[in-house]
This record gives C-alpha cells, sequence and structure tokens, in this order.
C-alpha cells in the first residue's frame, strides 16, 4: 500500500490536487497501484485559524505516516510575509532533505508552444535543481533597517557533499534513461568561488560516466539556447536560483506553468511532488484553473514509488487530453478544471 499525504493549500491548490486524487483513484481502480489517502489541512485558513504553519506534530505526520506528499499550491494574500508558505513547502524540502528538484519539460503538441519551429525537432529535457543549498536557504541578514543605510544580505553557498550529490543524481539519471548529456548550468566567469566549486565537482562526476557526454555552460547563454535549440538538451543541472529561472523558462516553452509538474526527492527516500504555478487566488473557485500540471506531478509521483505503469499511464492520458483539446482556457479551450480531470480519470479506466 502507497500511502498517499495530500496538502491542498491555497487558492486553486484545493482544485488541482482534487483532480489528482481523482485521476490517482482511477489509477488504482485500474489496477495498476494500490494506494491510500491521508488530506492535510495545513495552509492560510488553518494558519489564520490556529496559528499553526507546520506544527512538528504534523511535520512528524507528514514524515512518518506517509510515503509521498502531493501539495497543491501554498500563497495567499491574507498572510502578506507568506510565512505559513515558506513554512510548509521550505519547511519540507529543508526538514526532509530532499535536495534533488526535478523538472521535466517535454512538448507533447507542438500547438502549445511559443516556438515557431518547436514542431522541427522534439523538446524533451530535464532539470537537476539543487534544493536545499545556494541563495535559497535563508543564510544571510540586514542593518539599520528602515534607514537611508539600511543594508540587506543574502548569503550564496555551496558544499561539496551538496553539489556532488546532486551532479551525481542527474549523471545517473542521464545513463538510467539514455540521455546522452549533461548540462551545467552556473556563472563561474562572475562568481568564481561558489561556481568554480560546481565546476570542479561536475568534471569530478562527470569522468565515472563516459558514456554520457558532459559540457559546462554559463546560465546566461544557456538561457537563449534554450530558446534558440531547445532540442539539443537532454539533462541540465545547477543550483537552486538557476535552477529555478531556467525551469519556468523550460515550462513556457513547452506550453506553460499549467502544464510544468515537478518532485522535490532523496532518490532513495521520500518525496514531494506539486505543480509550480501557484496559488492563483484570482482564479479560485471559477473552475478555470489546469490540472494538468498537478496530475502530471501525481504520475511523477507514481513513478517514484515504483508505480511506473500507472505513472505512464496518467501521462499518456495527459497527452490524449492535449490533442484531443480536453484543455482549460489558459490552453484555448473550454473545458472546466473538473471536466479535465473526469475526461483523463475516464481514460485510465478505459484503458485498464
Amino acid at each position: 500500500m502507497i500511502r498517499v499525504g495530500l496538502v491542498p493549500g491555497d487558492g486553486v491548490g484545493p482544485e488541482v490536487v482534487g483532480e489528482a486524487r481523482r485521476v490517482l483513484e482511477a489509477v488504482a481502480a485500474a489496477g495498476l497501484a494500490d494506494l491510500s489517502f491521508r488530506e492535510f489541512p495545513h495552509g492560510a485558513d488553518h494558519f489564520l485559524a490556529t496559528g499553526e504553519t507546520l506544527g512538528d506534530e504534523a511535520f512528524a505526520a507528514l514524515r512518518d505516516e506517509v510515503d509521498v506528499i502531493l501539495l497543491g499550491a501554498v500563497g495567499d494574500r491574507r498572510v502578506p510575509d507568506n510565512r505559513h508558505a515558506h513554512d510548509i513547502l521550505l519547511g519540507l524540502r529543508f526538514r526532509l532533505d530532499l535536495y534533488v528538484n526535478f523538472r521535466p519539460a517535454r512538448l507533447r503538441d507542438a500547438r502549445f508552444s511559443p516556438l515557431r519551429a518547436a514542431s522541427d525537432a522534439p523538446i524533451d529535457f530535464v532539470i537537476f535543481r539543487e534544493n536545499t543549498e545556494g541563495a535559497y536557504s535563508g543564510a544571510g541578514g540586514g542593518i539599520r533597517g528602515g534607514t537611508p543605510q539600511e543594508i540587506a544580505v543574502g548569503e550564496n553557498f555551496a558544499t561539496r557533499w551538496g553539489v556532488e550529490r546532486i551532479v551525481r543524481a542527474a549523471f545517473e539519471y542521464a545513463e538510467r534513461t539514455d540521455r546522452r548529456l549533461v548540462t551545467l548550468a552556473d556563472k563561474a566567469n562572475a562568481i568564481p568561488q561558489v561556481y568554480g566549486l560546481w565546476r570542479r565537482v561536475f568534471d569530478e562526476v562527470a569522468a565515472e560516466f563516459p558514456s554520457v557526454e558532459a559540457e559546462r555552460q554559463y546560465v546566461d547563454a544557456l538561457a537563449m539556447d534554450l530558446v534558440r535549440r531547445p532540442a539539443r538538451y537532454g539533462v541540465i543541472v545547477t543550483d537552486n536560483l538557476f535552477g529555478d529561472i531556467l525551469s519556468d523558462l523550460a515550462a513556457e516553452l513547452v506550453g506553460g506553468l499549467g502544464l510544468a509538474p515537478s518532485a522535490n526527492y532523496r532518490p532513495d527516500g521520500p518525496g514531494l511532488f506539486e505543480p509550480v504555478h501557484g496559488s492563483a487566488p484570482d482564479l479560485a473557485g471559477r473552475g478555470e484553473a489546469n490540472p494538468l500540471a498537478a496530475i502530471l506531478s501525481a504520475a511523477l509521483l507514481l513513478e517514484h514509488v515504483g508505480a511506473g505503469e500507472g505513472g505512464r499511464a496518467v501521462d499518456a492520458a495527459v497527452t490524449a487530453a492535449l490533442r484531443a483539446d480536453v484543455v482549460t482556457p489558459d490552453l484555448g479551450g473550454s473545458r472546466t478544471t473538473s471536466e479535465v480531470g473526469q475526461w483523463i480519470a475516464d481514460r485510465i479506466g478505459s484503458a485498464g
């Protein structure tokens, strides 16, 4: 039995998680996975009612009493500093040591790409973003707040241990999935201390994988080349900040954030899976939110726990929905959130 923890969160989160759950239930009904579900209330409503973001008891339950977590979205204007979102999302990433942020970018239908040449060559690459170090770690501080002399410091750092494990995960994935090129994105020309370490470790690990081509690119040059010839790339590995930026660029190349799933995990441990489109409060309750990113995140979840057949069934059903124009308004369609989810669930049921 695979125990799935659901954290619907804020805004459109409950709507898209609801459809992802519907699809997972269809996978289970088709005999492709043995799943149970437990829902957690943590989000802005829970925080405003109780003052709790993610307490120790809830964290322990998510750590010990479920196998994987599906998160909708967190972020609410009623919590201006977004402390609940920080504690839930970043807290789980750091406290569970989910050092891999995995962002696939695959174009399923050329109509949804802004690139004119998208139909000429397949776009299908993945980004391995280091998830626990760097500029997003919270290291830094400030003095003289609120004065003209205010100073703010945000620190970027890398450890050899942290860099090596994400780089190794990227090469292992490339070798396992027969992707022949791993690209390091860095800014070693401007920040040689941190990215010099990244380059040295990258070269050392690359030497252990002679069947995989390795290259290093400055992140700005890589961003331009991803627009010019995205089909060239297979696996990109980089730090937290650059990975955040490149993965959103990659999502836009293949149809936008409504089609962008993600996984936060340790290769040998737990995982947290989430769409990356945010809570989109203006769309909440209107039935217009695109559930495909959440559903594709559920497919990644199934792959992570060894239910690969179920994950592939979900992935194929999403592709079929796109090609049949069963999509929400952001992709030019007229279907509601629940209609898209139901169509995909029915597709899996009929295939099973």
